[in-house]
């Protein structure tokens, strides 16, 4: 699997498997899609292989009065691709990219029963710190995880 960051090229690919992840009641609308990969304060990362996209991770970052914070909006991975380590490594460029952005943490939304995500998150540090109810829609609720970053180090 080749990972590189998002070219405008990249998008009808791109949305292609937001609509194989995501019920139509759940998923970003194109305008919104198109409005967020393309946000000065967005990182976009592709995982692709032989020309074809099998996953994607979309994070930005806001200055605050404590300094940066990263949000990831969402990491996708097309069904026949996962359990490839793809969501793993797409997770560690995201960060990679907040911590280059300064970001001293990341957080998220992850509907709440969403058991492979959520093992994905825990596994890599990330703590939950509350939960939303009708987050999504009435009746789906997103639990909100939070992760410190350390600085990047120097080479």
């Amino acid at each position: 699997m080749h990972y590189r960051l998002y070219s405008p090229r990249d998008f009808d690919s791109l949305y292609a498997i937001e609509e194989m992840c995501f019920e139509a009641r759940f998923r970003f609308s194109r305008k919104y899609m198109r409005e967020l990969v393309s946000h000065s304060n967005t990182v976009t990362w592709i995982a692709e292989e032989d020309g074809r996209m099998g996953g994607f991770a979309i994070a930005e970052w806001a200055r605050g009065a404590s300094g940066a914070i990263g949000y990831i909006q969402t990491i996708e991975v097309a069904p026949d691709r996962r359990k490839q380590g793809i969501g793993r490594e797409l997770l560690r460029r995201i960060e990679d990219s907040a911590r280059a952005a300064s970001a001293e943490a990341i957080w998220l939304h992850v509907h709440a029963e969403n058991a492979p995500a959520i093992r994905l998150y825990e596994a890599n540090g990330y703590v939950r710190e509350g939960r939303e109810e009708d987050y999504y829609a009435p009746g789906h609720a997103a639990l909100i995880y939070g992760k410190p970053l350390e600085p990047e180090l120097a080479n």
